[in-house]
């Protein structure tokens, strides 16, 4: 095989997993962010591509070092256009390009779009450049001191996971992912993403393109297949081991946290990955498919940062994990188990140290000042409606289907005010008040509410709060004189007449309807158009087909 081809081949197979990304995003988070998150993993070549051609590859592989730090940027994109290193501009791009949309994950479904590219353009112009540099161009401090890390676990994928926590965490978490029980302590609440099957095909894109990530720049073809098996050991490794802890500990092998085992497997083996013999990646891939829900649990039950994808777990703590591993299981005498002693053990652990430094000044301070300035997060109003209409007025990226209603909001049953997307706002759990029971109320009425989809979950808590226990829910399609939003897709408008609403319907009799009216209104009103109607209608008689019992008793579901 001519290995000159076979580099830029790896690199079309790199680039070809921002696709993966973009599946594994958009599978894991609602479909109401869908289009958002496919125009970040967009933007963020686009725009990294911009940044990395204005400054970005003149800094990392530039001739000129300055104390082994920095390069001097010398522009030769511009000014040495015939003897310009195309190949290495291409191969070093699709990697930076994937040091920025590690992020995009872990800040899903609340960042606001404008922000992001600011984000994606600063990482893409000097921040992983320069700790890019120090690893591998031949004057960088690290690769002087012999730092391994052969395609990126420290360099791309730390970078990538440490940087997706600090956004992550100055975000906030979205609305209704925590909760106070009775003690008062948060609790983390589910928010399932719309679609496994995107996120596991997303997982087998990444997969696929690893080969490239890793194998691109093997010197020959012997040393490319060693790659390509290492590449095979730890992620089939590390998906054997999340299964089998899910499973054991919970009764049942838990999907989504197998796939995310397996990207992990993947991210632990970059570093070492021409460096380890087949028991070394057997063993980087076991410890990385242990660290995958030990570390998501505690980022999401301990550290209460709300990461939808698992973006830290996976390239944080395993690419750490993954620059470690390579100073213990580096063969030929280098690492510490294989009679190398504690040197390389030590070279990576301050490359590392630096790397994570460099990340947490840098990127903490950009999004500081981003938050400070421009705001990262959107409005409540903007999340709750999602980031594909209130960012992009794509009003559905799944305009043939309906999509299930959105039950997170359920925060807002218990404020009078919506508070600021800014805040970590939390929920507390509602204790339902059961009115006295006396069978002398024989008058029914039926209420029926359509609403907003993601306004359900606060109807049914304040509803339940009053003492209404049954309710049946269907989902609607609403056609008002509004005729719902005008949107654009590719440039043309689209009109959308039918909005996607949800029909609570109860009859009631002991709790009096002004009751329910009132605490609907108090729930669902924000003053927009499309907060919902409510009928009322006088009903006769009322049977429960179990029992046999008609009217007031038929509606007891509880003892008296």
């Amino acid at each position: 095989m001519d290995m000159s081809v076979w580099f830029l081949m790896g690199a079309a197979l790199v680039f070809f997993m921002q696709s993966g990304f973009a599946m594994v995003e958009s599978g894991f988070t609602r479909a109401k962010n869908a289009g958002n998150i496919i125009m970040k993993n967009t933007m963020d070549f686009c725009i990294g591509t911009v940044a990395f051609v204005a400054l970005g590859f003149s800094i990392m592989c530039a001739q000129d070092y300055a104390f082994g730090f920095i390069g001097v940027p010398n522009l030769d994109i511009f000014t040495s256009w015939e003897s310009f290193d195309f190949s290495s501009f291409v191969f070093n791009l699709v990697f930076c390009a994937t040091a920025a949309t590690i992020v995009s994950g872990a800040m899903a479904e609340r960042t606001k779009f404008a922000s992001y590219l600011v984000y994606s353009f600063i990482i893409s112009l000097v921040v992983y450049p320069i700790e890019a540099g120090w690893v591998w161009n031949p004057n960088g401090w690290l690769f002087t001191r012999g730092y391994i890390d052969f395609a990126g676990s420290s360099v791309i994928h730390m970078v990538g996971g440490v940087t997706a926590l600090i956004g992550a965490a100055l975000l906030g978490p979205r609305l209704g992912k925590y909760a106070l029980n009775a003690a008062g302590e948060k609790v983390a609440k589910a928010i399932p993403g719309h679609s496994l099957t995107l996120g596991a095909l997303g997982v087998f894109i990444l997969w696929f393109g690893w080969y490239g990530f890793n194998g691109a720049a093997a010197a020959d073809a012997d040393q490319l297949g060693w790659i390509l098996l290492t590449t095979t050991l730890a992620p089939v490794m590390a998906a054997n081991v999340t299964m089998f802890f899910t499973w054991i500990r919970s009764g049942k092998p838990d999907v989504s946290m197998t796939l995310n085992g397996a990207l992990g497997g993947l991210v632990a083996i970059t570093a070492s990955c021409a460096y380890v013999d087949a028991v070394g990646a057997i063993i980087i891939g076991s410890v990385a498919g242990l660290l995958i829900p030990l570390t998501v649990e505690f980022i999401d039950k301990v550290a209460h940062v709300d990461d939808p994808v698992g973006a830290v777990a996976v390239h944080g703590a395993c690419g750490i994990w993954g620059t470690l591993a390579a100073g213990l299981f580096a063969i030929d005498g280098v690492g510490l188990c294989y009679g190398g002693g504690f040197q390389q053990l030590l070279v990576q652990l301050t490359g590392m140290t630096a790397i994570l430094a460099w990340t947490v000044i840098t990127m903490g301070t950009v999004f500081f000042i981003i938050k400070k300035t421009m705001g990262l997060r959107v409005g409540t109003e903007e999340e709750l409606r999602g980031l594909d209409i209130s960012e992009h007025a794509l009003v559905n990226a799944y305009a043939d289907f309906l999509t299930t209603p959105d039950t997170t909001a359920h925060y807002l049953a218990h404020t009078a005010a919506s508070p600021s997307a800014s805040e970590s706002y939390v929920a507390p759990v509602p204790t339902a008040i059961r009115p006295q029971i006396s069978s002398e109320s024989k008058k029914f009425s039926k209420v029926e509410i359509i609403t907003r989809p993601q306004l359900l979950e606060p109807l049914k808590l304040a509803l339940e709060n009053i003492g209404v226990t049954g309710m049946t829910v269907s989902n609607v399609v609403g056609h008002g004189l509004q005729k719902g939003q005008i949107g654009n897709y590719r440039g043309v408008a689209v009109d959308a007449p039918f909005v996607s609403k949800v029909k609570v319907e109860t009859v009631v009799s002991l709790v009096p309807v002004g009751d329910v009216i009132a605490a609907a209104k108090k729930v669902l009103y924000t003053g927009a158009i499309g907060d919902g109607k409510i009928f009322v209608t006088a009903v006769e008689n009322v049977v429960k087909i179990r029992t046999g019992e008609e009217g007031y008793a038929a509606l007891q579901d509880y003892a008296e």
